[in-house]
């Protein structure tokens, strides 16, 4: 299942892609499930990053390795792929694209899961997409 979500945000891509922290992460996860970073090397080729889902009644962890990223005179990307993966998803990947636009950027995220089986994959999809919706806000507040 292919996801994809815009952002446009009021920075250069170039400040924009400095902004992609620690600390920008932190704020990135929604209230539910409750998110423990265990761990965040960047967004650099081999860097690795790793948290904790809990879902009150038990807890996941969900490691992710950046495969690539790049940056040129048009955009800034990094492609985080799921290494250690919570129980409802089989396969992640997540390219992360700050696009130049004039002055200011387009945040887009573009995300391709798959859970353990169809039906799952579908269901999956709306929270997906909530997931992602609420970090617009969240762009648009911290790169204006």
């Amino acid at each position: 299942m292919k996801l994809v979500i815009e952002t446009h945000v009021e920075q250069g891509y170039l400040q924009v892609k400095e902004g992609f922290d620690e600390s920008l992460f932190t704020k990135l996860s929604p209230p539910f499930p409750p998110v423990k970073l265990l761990r965040f090397d960047g967004s650099s080729t081999g860097d690795l990053v790793s948290l904790q889902l809990n879902f009150i009644f038990f807890k996941q962890k969900w490691t992710s390795k950046i495969i690539e990223d790049q940056t040129d005179e048009k955009e800034f990307y990094f492609i985080d792929k799921g290494i250690e993966l919570p129980f409802f998803l089989k396969k992640w990947t997540h390219k992360h694209r700050i696009i130049k636009d004039g002055e200011n950027s387009i945040i887009r995220d573009e995300i391709e899961y798959q859970a353990p089986f169809l039906l799952l994959t579908w269901l999956l999809y709306p929270a997906m997409l909530l997931q992602f919706a609420y970090r617009k806000p969240i762009y648009k507040k911290i790169f204006t």
